[in-house]
Parts: structure tokens; C-alpha cells; sequence
């Protein structure tokens, strides 16, 4: 039996607490917040055994064998480090640290200490990104990936989160070197930085203030971000974050040198897009009939998902989590390679280091070189 312990009790920790009590083999043994009426209601919600507003008192009572850190982003690094040391595999939400310094440290740490580490980059697990990943390993996109593009919307109007964001002007998210944009475009990096063959790529970044928040008064939140990254192999991906375009797109294109692939996070939906064209006039028609098929395929295969049960809107965090507990438990490999977690962190650190100053226009993503001028579906019991 795991032992699992939360440390920050916000929105998050209900997500994280819902889909750990859906996994055989494992146990809340505890949740900590510093505001102790927080680390109260999610022990009052959940089968939790007790609640604590003290790190060091929670991992010294409950012994954990895994922490989730549900914290804000700016104590990630140390709310994890302190758990690496007591001993404790961590599993820590996006974006895994500030800089990718941070993340190398926490990296080296868990490796001196034989412990395992993941972050929640669980849109790479949902059931149409597997499918999605399935297809690739195949060789379905005939070699390495040539370009991707991958889309990130934030929608400022209709969330809650927003609307306090844009309300307090000593919001947690304010104190974030990239501010929002920090906190929210870790997914559509990973996504690109799973398939990118190159560690030291070059980053072009360009953030600005809509011009809705310019209405609002607002000059600080940058909501609108492109970025064009380049790898030395000739492979390129553009990340486009917006809260003002629609669609409001949560979707990834990756295209090889023979097929492509277009993953639509919102709609779990995935297309293929062949390489070769049929003559003359058949383009006009036969395409358009293949991806009408390729549609009801999607929505018969989600309809099955559905009616097995497992179609819940957080499945790519509890497939996450059950894939974390499996390397903790039999040694295997972690589900997100260190490789990819580090790269995301340095494409995240050379774009805040640009839109940060907007005289730069391009730095590379190279450790030490930063900010220059640019030139299966197992569901099995833990026990």
C-alpha cells in the first residue's frame, strides 16, 4: 500500500484527491496547507486521514512514500526538495519550477537519492494523446517529426480564477516571473518538447497585452504569446497562447516527412492527414469523405470510453498518477522522461527571458548560453 500525502490544498488538490482515491492500492495519508482551514476541507471532502498547516509535522507523522505539490508555482522547488530529503518520491504540478536551474537540482537530487519525480503534464495522458503518442511510435508520421505546432487558449472572461487574477493586484500570479503565461503554458511546451529531437534549441518569443486588458486598464498580464522554435536538425514548432482567439484551441499538430497528426485536446479527437494527394479532381472529394470518417470514428471511440466509465475529465491525470505509482513501485522507468522535463523548463526560461525585456527578439534555449542573440493502457493493482 502507497502512502500518498498533498501539500497545498487549493483547486488543484481536489483533482489530484479525487483521481488518487479512483486508484487501487494507495492512500491519503495526510494533506497539508499553511492556511489550516484549507488543509481542513479537503480532509472533510476526501477519505483523508489527517490534515496538518506544517510540512515538517506531516512528513514526520505519516511517513509518506509520495507527495503530490499542489503548492503555487514559487514554492514548488522547495516544498519538493524538502520531501526528496525525508526521502519521498514527488509528484509536483505544473510548471515543475521557476528556472530550469531549479529543475536540474531537483533532478540530480532525486537521482543521488534513488527517488522518482514527475509533473502534472497530464494532457499527454488523456486517452486521445495515447492514441496520438501510439501512432507515432508506430512510425505512422514516416520518420522524425518535421514541424509541430501546438495551441494554447486562456480564456480571461469566463473563468474564476481569471477574474480574481485580474482583481488583486497582490495576486500569487503577479510574483511569477512570466506572470500568468508562466503559469499556464507548460502543457503546450511539453507537448512540443515530447517530440522535439534537438536539447539546445533556438527560441524566438514575442508576449504582448491584449487589447482587452489594455480596456481593463490592465499592463501588466501578458495574455497573448507566439513563439517559433527551431531545432538544429532542421525541425521546427511554432506555441501560440492567446486568451483572446476563437476557437478557443487546445489542440497539437505534428507533421513528419510522410503523414501528420492534429490532436484536439477539447473535443478528444485525433486525425490523421496523409502525405500523398489523389489525382486530379478526386482531391476535392475523397479527402473530405475520409475525414468525415475519421470524425465518427473519434466519436464512436469516445462513446465507448464513455460508456466503460473512464471518459471523466481529468483521466490524463489519474493515467499520470497510476503510471507514476507503477515506476515507484516496480522500478521501471518514470512516465515523463527527465529529458523532456528539463527541456520544457529551458524553452520556458529562454521565452521569459525575452518577453521580459522586449528589446531582445530571439535567445537560444542552451544551457549556459541563455538570452544571447539567436543566428499501453495498464489500469492494474498496485499491491
Amino acid at each position: 500500500m502507497l502512502k500518498v500525502a498533498i501539500v497545498g490544498c487549493g483547486k488543484i488538490a481536489d483533482a489530484h484527491a479525487e483521481q488518487i482515491q479512483r486508484i487501487t492500492g494507495c492512500q491519503i495519508v495526510g494533506v497539508c496547507d499553511r492556511e489550516p482551514l484549507m488543509a481542513r476541507q479537503l480532509y472533510e471532502r476526501f477519505p483523508v486521514a489527517r490534515y496538518f498547516a506544517d510540512l515538517d509535522e506531516l512528513l514526520h507523522e505519516t511517513r509518506p512514500d509520495v507527495v503530490h505539490v499542489t503548492t503555487p508555482p514559487q514554492s514548488h522547488a522547495g516544498v519538493a526538495r524538502a520531501c526528496l530529503e525525508r526521502g519521498c518520491h514527488v509528484y509536483v504540478e505544473k510548471p515543475f519550477a521557476l528556472t530550469e536551474k531549479d529543475a536540474q537540482e531537483l533532478v540530480a537530487l532525486a537521482d543521488d537519492k534513488g527517488l522518482k519525480l514527475t509533473v502534472g503534464h497530464d494532457d499527454q495522458f488523456s486517452h486521445v494523446a495515447r492514441r496520438m503518442r501510439r501512432l507515432i511510435e508506430r512510425g505512422f508520421l514516416g520518420g522524425a517529426p518535421v514541424h509541430m505546432e501546438s495551441y494554447y487558449a486562456y480564456d480571461l472572461g469566463d473563468a474564476a480564477y481569471a477574474r480574481a487574477l485580474l482583481g488583486d493586484p497582490h495576486h500569487w500570479v503577479r510574483r511569477l516571473p512570466g506572470r500568468l503565461l508562466h503559469n499556464i503554458i507548460s502543457h503546450g511546451v511539453a507537448r512540443i518538447a515530447e517530440f522535439l529531437p534537438h536539447d539546445s534549441p533556438r527560441v524566438m518569443a514575442h508576449g504582448f497585452v491584449s487589447p482587452f486588458l489594455k480596456r481593463l486598464n490592465e499592463t501588466e498580464i501578458m495574455d497573448e504569446l507566439r513563439v517559433i522554435i527551431c531545432a538544429e536538425e532542421g525541425a521546427t514548432a511554432y506555441f501560440t497562447v492567446s486568451s483572446q482567439m476563437r476557437p478557443a484551441l487546445h489542440q497539437f499538430r505534428v507533421y513528419g516527412p510522410k503523414n501528420g497528426l492534429v490532436l484536439d485536446q477539447d473535443q478528444e479527437t485525433l486525425i490523421t492527414l496523409r502525405g500523398g494527394r489523389f489525382k486530379s479532381y478526386m482531391e476535392k472529394f475523397v479527402p473530405p469523405v475520409i475525414l468525415a470518417g475519421q470524425h465518427l470514428g473519434n466519436v464512436i471511440t469516445n462513446g465507448r470510453t464513455f460508456l466503460a466509465r473512464d471518459f471523466h475529465m481529468k483521466a490524463g491525470m489519474k493515467y499520470l498518477i497510476e503510471a507514476f505509482y507503477r515506476a515507484i513501485v516496480r522500478g521501471t522507468p518514470v512516465p515523463i522522461p527527465y529529458r523532456e522535463i528539463l527541456l520544457t523548463a529551458r524553452i520556458m526560461d529562454a521565452i521569459f527571458d525575452q518577453i521580459g525585456d522586449t528589446s531582445r527578439s530571439c535567445a537560444s534555449a542552451r544551457p549556459g548560453w541563455r538570452g544571447a542573440p539567436a543566428s499501453g493502457d495498464e489500469h492494474e493493482d498496485l499491491r
